[in-house]
């Protein structure tokens, strides 16, 4: 396996703190983006894209744990907006990128997603990776452990049908979600996929390359399986000039 130097978006979060510990485990080299900087980590600000000159710097991947709660504007900004930001500041150099979006992502008429556009802001960060150009895996993992002691058997889905907004969509645990993100950088099996990752009942599988390879890659900007609710032709935008500003060759 080949070593990476990886930035780490969120890497002081729940999730990204067991992706830290992973991907260390794995051999490869860590640099967690912090606005306050300090101990292992690389000052930089998402919202700000000229401030992320030093943490993009010679980075061979990105793996993007990070979230906010609250009102739109705060999924706009970091949830869509940190994911446009590093793409822009990396510009044309080639890297694999990990996101991590939510299950339910495409669902747009749940009272969550009217509240606050969460859903639609993530799903567009989705599209902005995939239009990247670059070597990709989005995961859409379920409610955050929520599985019992002998729920760790990895389920990889399709087509985000699963959209009651609470445990009975899925459950997985932090641990396993960071090893697939992290396992998914160096897996050709995994490249331009995006699935949703649940666990039932049974023991961890030890090898994650068939259930890599038996998912359908993505179509263009969305993925392979998922429902047409939210045409492009209906973005905003501000939102199709992303687009274009990441794809390659524009």
């Amino acid at each position: 396996m080949t070593a990476l130097t990886i930035l780490l978006v969120g890497g002081t979060g729940s999730i990204g703190r067991h992706v830290a510990r992973v991907a260390t485990a794995a051999g490869h080299s860590i640099r967690i983006l912090s606005r306050q900087g300090g101990v292992d980590t690389v000052r930089g600000d998402l919202t700000d894209p000229a401030s992320l000159a030093d943490a993009v710097r010679d980075i061979d991947a990105v793996i993007f744990t990070h979230g906010t709660h609250g009102a739109e504007a705060g999924y706009r900004d970091v949830d869509y907006g940190g994911v446009r930001n590093v793409l822009q500041a990396v510009g044309n150099r080639p890297l694999r990128i990990a996101l991590m979006t939510a299950i339910g992502v495409t669902y747009r008429d749940g009272a969550y997603n009217r509240s606050n556009r969460a859903h639609d802001w993530k799903r567009r960060a989705e599209r902005l990776v995939r239009a990247s150009g670059n070597g990709y895996t989005i995961v859409r993992p379920s409610w955050f452990d929520f599985n019992d002691d002998d729920q760790h058997e990895l389920h990889l889905l399709q087509g985000d049908t699963r959209t009651s907004g609470s445990p009975a969509d899925g459950v997985i645990s932090r641990a396993q979600l960071a090893e697939v993100l992290v396992a998914s950088l160096t897996s050709e099996a995994a490249n331009g996929k995006t699935f949703e990752l649940v666990a039932e009942r049974g023991p961890a599988q030890t090898d994650l390359e068939p259930l890599f390879a038996a998912l359908e890659p993505d179509d263009g900007i969305d993925s392979a399986k998922d429902a047409d609710t939210m045409p492009l032709s209906d973005e905003p935008a501000s939102v199709r000039e992303d687009l274009a500003r990441v794809a390659p060759g524009t």
